[in-house]
C-alpha cells in the first residue's frame, strides 16, 4: 500500500489469515467429534427393526374444553407410541376457532384460531387392572401460533389417560385428557385443554405389539422314529 509500512501491511494480512485458521481450527474441533458421534450412533436395519416391534400408530378424534365447559374446535390426533407404552410422539390438528362464553353474557371471547401441535412425553404406568391400564404423561408440546391460551409456542405438555384393549377382540384404545401451558413463563397463559379418543391403527407398517405376536411351532411329523424305553425293552423277548 501507498504510503503505509511494508511491515504493517503485512501484519494486517496476516490478522485475517489467523482467525479465519482459529475458526476453521475449532470448526475442526467440535464437527469431527460431532460426525463421529452421529456416524457412530447410527442404528443399524437390524437395531430399527427391533425398535419398531412395539411401535403403535393411533388415530382418533378429540375436543377442547376450558375448566368444565367446551370451547369448541374439534381435534384430529395422530400419535406413535413405542417401548411399550412408555414414549409418545403425536401431531394434533385444532380445526375451529375456540372460543370461552363471558359468564352471565351471550357473548364468547376468541381464544384461539385453528393451529398445528405437536407433542413428545414420557409416559408413566399407574396401575393395571384387568384389560385397562392408567398412564401419566410429562413432556414437550410446540405450535405453529400463539395466542390468548398461550403467548409461547413452545409449551409443556401433561396427559392423563386410560388404555384398554376391548373383549374378545385386539382392539386397542386410548382416552387421554391433556393439558399444554408454558407454567406461567409469559402471559397470557389459559393453557390448552382438550381430550382425545385414540384406536391402534394396524397398518402392518411398524411392528406388532407382544400381544399380537404368536409362537409358531414345527409340525410334528408322523414318520419320526419314537424313542424306545429301556425298561420296555428288557421285558420284551
Amino acid at each position: 500500500m501507498l504510503g503505509m509500512p511494508e511491515s504493517r501491511s503485512i501484519v494486517g494480512m496476516r490478522l485475517p489469515l489467523a482467525h479465519n485458521a482459529t475458526v476453521f481450527a475449532f470448526i475442526l474441533r467440535i464437527g469431527l467429534p460431532a460426525l463421529s458421534v452421529c456416524l457412530g450412533g447410527t442404528p443399524r436395519l437390524a437395531q430399527a427393526q427391533d425398535f419398531c416391534q412395539s411401535c403403535e400408530v393411533q388415530v382418533g378424534l378429540g375436543g377442547t374444553y376450558h375448566y368444565w365447559g367446551t370451547t369448541g374446535s374439534l381435534v384430529l390426533p395422530v400419535s406413535l407410541t413405542w417401548s411399550d407404552n412408555r414414549y409418545e410422539l403425536a401431531a394434533f390438528r385444532f380445526t375451529d376457532q375456540q372460543l370461552l362464553p363471558f359468564p352471565g353474557t351471550h357473548r364468547e371471547r376468541l381464544m384461539a384460531d385453528p393451529y398445528w401441535g405437536a407433542s413428545l412425553s414420557r409416559r408413566w404406568r399407574l396401575f393395571d387392572h384387568g384389560p385397562v391400564q392408567g398412564y401419566f404423561g410429562f413432556g414437550l408440546a410446540g405450535r405453529s401460533e400463539s395466542d390468548e391460551l398461550s403467548a409461547t409456542r413452545w409449551d409443556f405438555a401433561e396427559q392423563l389417560g386410560l388404555r384398554f384393549h376391548l373383549p374378545g377382540s385386539r382392539v386397542i384404545g386410548e382416552v387421554t385428557m391433556r393439558h399444554w401451558s408454558n407454567g406461567g413463563i409469559r402471559l397470557p397463559n389459559h393453557g390448552q385443554d382438550f381430550a382425545t379418543v385414540t384406536f391402534r391403527l394396524n397398518s402392518g407398517i411398524f411392528g406388532i405389539g407382544k400381544t399380537d405376536q404368536s409362537t409358531v411351532h414345527p409340525p410334528f411329523k408322523i414318520d419320526r422314529p419314537l424313542e424306545t424305553n429301556p425298561l420296555e425293552s428288557e421285558l420284551l423277548p
